[in-house]
């Protein structure tokens, strides 16, 4: 059956990659909407390659209402929110209150009104089938057993360019070693907040909505190899890890074909080329935003009113 996808934020790191995955499985996806905050040149070339019609690619800036409006495309199974920032929240709620399948890649969403997120996803019956690359394992992890059942959520980080220089190095730094990241390639924003660990705090707020798992049981590893992109740890003491490589198509596609799995245009983890995993606690001296990301969600529950 045909998977009709609307796909916002089109023409940055995670939109073209999505529509990479399209590109791979013809036969198996259309194309319905499109947005995109700037690059019309791009969007045009991806609206004639798609066969999406021209009210329905359109460049929305930070235009909530108009993103909202494409959210809710009628013709669409899933939503692809790539926005970037604050500005898709309202795709997110407007995706979750007309019950579609929404592949999160905007976490600013749960950030900022994460209550507000929960309350519409119940209400429209829409479902949240996370992008990010940590949070899909985590959900992939996460279908083993009942919540009952967890006991730990393990969130992995690269732990960015930076990993092991000292916090006198760090004064060094400049915005182009920041963005040269060892692993992943992705936007600029993200690469930016991974090299300080911003963006590993953010996540741990994002599991905390996605999952109802409380802030201690959520744990950050440092793991180098971005092989295993996180893991539950369930009751009885087993732990559940999904793997795989570095290559963000592997999620996004995850998301597009939910709950199905489809062949992938990434290639699969070479476990006898990979030779080693390695893990290791964060330092939140050096990297104090994980610290205080932790410390200020922590603190927004306990000022929430009942």
């Amino acid at each position: 059956m045909t998977r009709r996808v609307a796909i916002l934020g089109s023409t940055g790191s995670i939109g073209t990659q999505a529509l990479d995955v399209v590109r791979s499985h013809r036969d198996q996806f259309e194309v319905v909407a499109l947005a995109a905050a700037r690059n019309a040149e791009l969007l045009a070339a991806q609206a004639a390659e798609f066969g999406v019609a021209s009210d329905c690619a359109r460049i929305c800036g930070d235009d909530g209402d108009t993103l909202a409006e494409l959210a809710a495309h009628p013709d669409a199974d899933v939503v692809l929110n790539a926005v970037v920032g604050f500005a898709g929240l309202p795709a997110t709620l407007s995706a979750l209150e007309h019950g579609k399948v929404l592949g999160l890649a905007n976490k600013e969403s749960l950030i900022a009104g994460g209550p507000v997120v929960a309350a519409v996803r119940e209400r429209g019956g829409g479902e949240i089938v996370p992008v990010d690359s940590e949070h899909s394992a985590l959900y992939q992890a996460l279908r083993s057993g009942a919540p009952r059942e967890v006991r730990r959520l393990i969130v992995t980080a690269s732990g960015g360019p930076f990993r092991g220089r000292s916090r006198a190095e760090l004064e060094h730094v400049t915005v182009a070693d920041a963005l040269r990241h060892p692993t992943w390639t992705m936007g600029a924003k993200i690469t930016i907040d991974s090299a300080t660990l911003a963006n590993k705090g953010l996540e741990v707020i994002e599991a905390h909505w996605l999952y109802d798992v409380d802030y201690d049981a959520i744990e950050v590893v440092i793991h180098p190899q971005s092989v295993v992109h996180s893991a539950v740890r369930f009751v009885d003491g087993s732990l559940k890890a999904q793997l795989g490589t570095p290559d963000m198509r592997l999620p996004i596609q995850y998301a597009l074909t939910y709950p199905d799995r489809r062949p992938s245009p990434a290639a699969p983890p070479d476990l006898i080329a990979t030779g080693r995993l390695d893990f290791r606690a964060p330092d939140e001296g050096r990297f104090p935003a994980l610290r205080v990301a932790r410390e200020a969600a922590v603190s927004a529950l306990v000022r929430r009113p009942p």
